[in-house]
């Protein structure tokens, strides 16, 4: 289990590769990248700029984590966020889940993206060609995570 907020860029498939060396258990491994998208709506984004809060994002991702294995039989589960300006097209996000089966590996998976995009303590600025905005958590996404049945408000 690990958790890592950067400004580098993430090489998927190193982390996997390290992911898999850990046990000759793995029977399925789940990937999920994030990327920076060049539109919003239906403005342009000439980039993003993603800010957190040093130890405090660590410790929930770290405790989201630890929610999955409990959830769900899993060999490992890395988070991966990058901070700081990014472009379109960027990696912005992996989440990567290791288990025995592969039932385990995407729910858990599902489980840990969904939590992020609603709870995590990451904010991104949009900005656009005429000025900047705050992105604000989507109503959709809000219902994915409430199918999980986990209070996050609660549990922190």
């Amino acid at each position: 289990m690990s958790v890592l907020i950067r400004h580098e860029d993430f090489d998927v498939a190193q982390v996997m590769a390290e992911m898999r060396a850990q046990s000759n258990n793995v029977g399925a491994m789940v990937t999920f990248v994030g990327l920076v998208r060049d539109m919003s709506y239906d403005a342009q984004v000439n980039n993003i700029e993603v800010q957190h809060y040093p130890g405090m994002s660590e410790k929930a991702l770290e405790k989201i984590i630890a929610e999955a294995h409990r959830r769900w039989e899993l060999i490992d589960a890395r988070v991966i966020h990058r901070i700081g300006t990014l472009g379109p097209n960027d990696q912005i996000v992996l989440v990567a889940t290791a288990s025995s089966h592969r039932g385990n590996a995407f729910s858990s998976c599902e489980f840990i993206i969904d939590y992020l995009k609603t709870d995590a303590p990451f904010w991104k600025k949009e900005v656009k060609p005429v000025g900047g905005e705050w992105v604000e958590t989507k109503d959709s996404d809000i219902q994915r995570m409430q199918r999980w049945n986990y209070d996050t408000q609660v549990k922190r």
